[in-house]
Parts: structure tokens; sequence; C-alpha cells
């Protein structure tokens, strides 16, 4: 995976969203930032141990405000032009430390989810490998405005689905994880490049109004 030498480095913010020290999400998380560093891409890697943050309370958040390991949060976000989520599955869903993660940093205005790109990947022992998981969490993020990016991946057998080296085992598993991770980064690259591109509203079709030039459309 290749990208444009000369154009201007894409950052993306990689993490896996399980706290135990071995989480296969963890591996998966570090595999795919370095299949997106090969493209010539700045990647932050994080773990969610980075973000340490109570349950939601709005009474907390009256009080005292949003938690510092919100606040860290959202600024890798910010910082970032994408993400990627590496999600365990529990009991068919979301995990709820992630979950609330999303919630917390929901809360900061301007809100630094909308228009950012994302793609989620998952690892699980069992033989779907994650994918009920990946379904819900696409839910809240592209509620707050996430271009969640429609190819998912998922690694089933996690348990046995890495090299010691840390790339997958089996080859079409790596050449697959490659190849999806190589689209979205065409696709963020487009975005971050062409920003410019110029756009006008019409309220029918065919019709012109004198409506303003913006930068995007959501503007």
């Amino acid at each position: 995976m290749t990208m444009d030498a000369q154009s201007p480095p894409v950052r993306v913010l990689v993490f896996g969203a399980a706290l135990r020290a071995g989480s296969t999400n963890a591996r998966l998380a570090s595999l795919a930032s370095d299949l997106i560093a090969e493209t010539g891409a700045e990647v932050d890697l994080a773990r969610m141990r980075d973000f340490d943050m109570p349950l939601y309370d709005g009474d907390v958040e009256d009080s005292e405000g949003l938690p510092a390991g919100a606040l860290a949060l959202c600024e890798r976000i910010k910082r970032c032009d994408a993400f990627v989520i590496s999600s365990p599955e529990y009991n068919a869903s979301v995990p709820g430390l992630l979950k609330n993660a999303i919630d917390w940093v929901s809360r900061v205005r301007p809100q630094p989810f909308k228009t950012k790109h994302a793609m989620l990947v998952s690892s699980s022992p069992s033989m779907i490998g994650g994918n009920r998981g990946l379904w819900a969490l696409r839910v809240p993020l592209e509620h707050l405005g996430t271009r969640v990016y429609p190819d998912m991946f998922s690694l089933p057998r996690a348990y046995e689905a890495f090299t010691e080296d840390g790339r997958l085992a089996h080859s079409g598993s790596q050449e697959r994880l490659a190849d999806t991770l190589c689209g979205f980064m065409r696709l963020v690259r487009a975005d971050v490049e062409f920003v410019c591109l110029r756009r006008r509203w019409y309220e029918f079709p065919g019709d012109r109004t004198d409506a303003p030039v913006t930068h995007r459309s959501e503007d």
C-alpha cells in the first residue's frame, strides 16, 4: 500500500477498544497502524487506558466538567483526519467502555466526531469475528456525523489468527485487511487533498441560485 509521497501526510488515530493487555483487538490495532503507516500517513496509536474516565453522569458534567480522559480523547480526535477503532464484541454489541467514551466526547462543542472518517475493525474468538458489535458501533458514530467507511473487517478465531511477528496467519485475511485499509486511506486522502473543491446548493434539480459557494456541503 503506497500513496503519493509528495502529498501532505494524512493523520490517523488508531486504537483498540479493550483494556486487557493481551487483547487481540490491541494486536489488530497495532497491525492496522503499521499498514496505514505504509501509505505514508502519520499514525497515532493509542490504547483505551490512555482515556480513563468514569461512567457518564450529567451531574458530574455540570459540577466538574468533562473528565481528563474524555478531553484527551477529544483532542486526539481533533488532531486527526480519520480514525480506526478495533473493537471487541460484548454480548453481540458495543463494549460499555467504548460507548461511554463516545458519550462523554459527544458532549464537546463543536462536535469532534462530525465529518471525521472512520473505519471499524474487530477480532473475536467467535466464528463471526465480532461483526455484530461493529454494526452496533456504527449507530452512535453515524448519529454524531462520522463518515463511517462502508467496508468493515472482522477477524474470527482471533486466538490463533496472529503470527509471532504480529501479522495475520491466514494470507487471505492479511490481504483483505490491507486492501480494505488501502481503500479507506484513498478516500481519506481524497477528502483531505480536495477539501477546496466548491459546491453550490440547488433547491431543485437543474435550478441555479445565488446561494453562496461553500467549501463543504455541511457548512
